[in-house]
């Protein structure tokens, strides 16, 4: 039976003296982080503590590092808010991927002017630094909760798979799309799994990433709540064209430390993967606030 085993935990940080001080004081949230060659790259959610009435949910700003841990942020954030769009309330969520023309491809979660939806969008483009063409991919019915927190993989079948997170029954819940290619057209499909009514994942779900290995089942670090939204981080495997669902940890692999204030959110939550060798490097945030990574080790 296979095993995810975590070894290590280390602080993420990102740097205080250049262009990214402005950044010290804020909540950071969402590591979306990935590698170029011998860089690391991360975009990530950035928003104000406490937030403002007038203040977006969120900004997408990025960053590159030498050894994964200390990012020198850039100069100026990746995606903000645009008024009179589907983004106007914040930018949230960043996921990357590369498109078969080679350009970046950002999906992110747009939150309306009111702040009280959210819909998946993407923006596109040769840097980072010069993203356009944004446009919604998926989008939930007026009223009806948010969709959000994409992970894309693509399955054996030669078919790429969209993870969302959306709202359901005030709860969280993850949902799947099917597509030719990672810009779609997507087609809605059944739930890949859901909650366990006796566990700590029996109430909310939301995606996290997917790591695929030759050989090995693709896996997904998910992230799963019970209804006081206390959130932890575990796994579930899947057969390789994603038909069914394999295997799924008893316990959760990552919780929380103990909160130094008593006005902490108790989360754990996982945002990207970056594989070294055999080593799995699980990007995540803390209490909505703190960046951390863990390495990860499968064990057969």
């Amino acid at each position: 039976m296979v095993a995810y085993v975590v070894e290590d935990l280390q602080e993420v940080t990102l740097d205080v003296t250049g262009p990214g001080g402005r950044l010290a004081h804020y909540d950071l949230m969402s590591p979306f982080v990935w590698t170029e060659d011998d860089t690391y790259r991360m975009l990530l959610r950035v928003l104000p503590d406490p937030l403002g009435p007038n203040d977006p949910t969120g900004v997408i700003w990025g960053g590159d590092s030498r050894d994964g841990r200390y990012f020198r942020m850039h100069d100026t954030p990746a995606i903000t808010p645009v008024p009179g769009r589907d983004d106007a309330g914040g930018c949230e969520d960043p996921t990357v991927v590369r498109g078969e023309d080679g350009a970046y491809l950002v999906f992110y979660t747009g939150v309306n002017v009111a702040r009280d939806q959210g819909a998946l969008l993407v923006a596109k483009g040769p840097e980072l630094t010069d993203l356009h063409q944004q446009r919604v991919m998926l989008k939930a019915p007026e009223g009806e909760g948010n969709i959000k927190e994409a992970t894309l993989a693509q399955g054996a079948d030669g078919r790429f798979r969209l993870f969302y997170e959306y709202a359901k029954d005030n709860a969280s819940r993850i949902g799947l799309a099917v597509g030719p290619t990672v810009e779609g057209p997507w087609t809605v499909v059944d739930d890949p799994f859901s909650i366990r009514e006796d566990s700590w994942d029996n109430w909310h779900l939301s995606t996290g990433p997917i790591v695929q290995q030759d050989g090995r089942d693709p896996v997904m670090f998910y992230n799963g709540a019970t209804i006081d939204a206390r959130w932890r981080i575990g796994w579930v495997s899947f057969a390789p064209d994603f038909s069914r669902v394999t295997g799924r940890g008893l316990e959760p692999i990552i919780l929380p430390p103990p909160a130094k204030s008593r006005d902490a959110t108790d989360i754990a939550f996982a945002a990207s993967c970056v594989i070294v060798g055999e080593a799995i490097w699980l990007y995540y945030s803390l209490e909505d606030k703190m960046l951390r990574r863990a390495l990860v080790r499968s064990y057969f």
